[in-house]
């Protein structure tokens, strides 16, 4: 790692020590700021003082396999700026450059998907900058750990839930620290997309998180993946008990691709392997989850929701298999099932009983108004529209017929009303909204 020095830099001093950040774009970014540590299979360990002032050139991720799928959907993965890093305990604050001394702005900590499986706080397919100069927001993007290092457990030798443990760390570290940065400790909003949104879900009725923040925004959870998979767990934490002791963590990576065909039998849920798991800590036993959301809900505000056609470019854009060969209507017909049994249905059960628990919840659909668009508002295609990046989505196939002057001009409204609702824990009725957006308070 090296530093690099250059007019752009600017120091904080935290309760966690000096940190370093670089000046860039109208933004102040500290980067990879490590906020825990962790050994294999081991509990993450708070940081009491930061442990360098240094700026990675690389940005540090958890072991992972490069998702070809992934790939074709946001961006090509380009390998010289990842380091895997088997401890993978980092955040990045990103601020306005220039705000008042005594402001106090709202924090949105943002968790990223990716099936638990791949992926990192700190991509260029999510860098919140015109967000925040738009809006005068903070946001921290976490790093934790994935797959068989953090969402596969159940023994006391290899616990489940390690990388909600590492998340639940993150949020104790930016509580503690944020109000240094300019940031509210007393306004945290949770973002999350995919199964951040289903991390986020399952925090709010997670042990210690008292206090660490008040709002959550779920988009697209797979909330329909979180049933019965106790099965399909422990059979898979059975077939990888031989991994365990594997010195290299890459290779532990790759092999447990092997034992994944066996699990077909277990439906559509199997297309997600890694989860958060019931009945381990932090989580309660599933049969308590609904109840314990009823319980939590006078404690969050609430946004969630999820696009129209979420399967469709899975569905649509395959490359090889059955539906390939299909009919357009036919694959119509499996997007609307697919989408309604993952995302829709779910989302609708968890927003009605928040509510009937006196919740304070609004409930979002994102559709594409295009013509041409084959494959309509697919899955992650939220992203581009809170994270405006152009250079980073251009490779994006799921933006091809896409203008991104439509990106731009519903990103813009949409940005505004989710920070208005992490300001506020509210959405006027005045407010404009996108003509892609369908939203109501439940």
């Amino acid at each position: 790692m090296t530093t690099r020095q250059n007019i752009g830099t600017h120091t904080f001093q935290t309760p966690f020590g000096k940190i370093l950040a670089l000046k860039e774009n109208g933004v102040i970014k500290a980067k990879s700021i490590r906020y825990a540590r962790s050994e294999r299979f081991k509990m993450p360990v708070s940081l009491q003082s930061a442990e360098s002032e240094e700026i990675f050139d690389k940005t540090p991720v958890c072991p992972q396999h490069i998702s070809p799928l992934l790939e074709r959907l946001i961006e090509k993965t380009d390998l010289n700026k990842f380091e895997a890093n088997e401890s993978p305990q980092f955040l990045t604050i990103t601020r306005p450059e220039n705000i008042n001394e005594n402001e106090k702005l709202p924090v949105i900590v943002w968790i990223h998907g990716g099936s638990y499986e791949v992926g990192c706080g700190d991509l260029p397919t999510s860098d919140p900058t015109i967000w925040i100069k738009e809006q005068n927001i903070i946001v921290v993007a976490i790093t934790y750990r994935l797959g068989l290092f953090g969402f596969l457990g159940g023994s006391e030798e290899r616990p489940a839930n390690l990388g909600l443990f590492d998340i639940i760390e993150a949020l104790k570290w930016i509580k503690k620290n944020i109000q240094s940065f300019g940031g509210n400790d007393g306004n945290i909003t949770l973002f999350g997309q995919s199964s951040g949104g289903d991390a986020i879900a399952h925090l709010m009725i997670s042990e210690g998180v008292e206090n660490l923040f008040q709002r959550v925004i779920i988009q697209s959870a797979p909330l329909g993946f979180r049933h019965k998979r106790d099965k399909m767990s422990s059979e898979f934490f059975r077939k990888t008990e031989s991994l365990k002791d594997e010195i290299d963590p890459l290779k532990m990576v790759e092999s447990y691709v092997n034992f994944l065909p066996s699990f077909r039998k277990y439906g559509l849920k199997t297309s997600m392997p890694f989860c958060t798991q019931y009945g381990y800590p932090p989580l309660c036993k599933e049969e308590e989850s609904l109840p314990k959301w009823k319980e939590n809900s006078k404690k969050y505000d609430v946004l969630i929701g999820f696009n129209n056609d979420e399967t469709a470019f899975y569905v649509k854009t395959a490359e090889k298999g059955i539906y390939t060969y299909l009919h357009h209507k036919i694959l119509d017909k499996i997007v609307r099932e697919t989408t309604e049994f993952i995302y829709g249905k779910p989302t609708h059960i968890f927003a009605q009983n928040y509510a009937e628990g006196g919740g304070n919840i609004y409930q979002f659909k994102i559709h594409s108004t295009l013509k041409n668009n084959y494959i309509g508002a697919s899955h992650c295609v939220d992203l581009p529209l809170i994270f405006e990046n152009k250079e980073a989505w251009k490779s994006s196939e799921l933006l091809k017929d896409v203008p991104w002057e439509y990106i731009q001009e519903n990103g813009k409204k949409l940005r505004s009303l989710w920070a208005e609702f992490a300001r506020t824990g509210k959405i006027s009725d005045h407010s404009e909204r996108p003509e892609i957006l369908e939203l109501r308070k439940i």
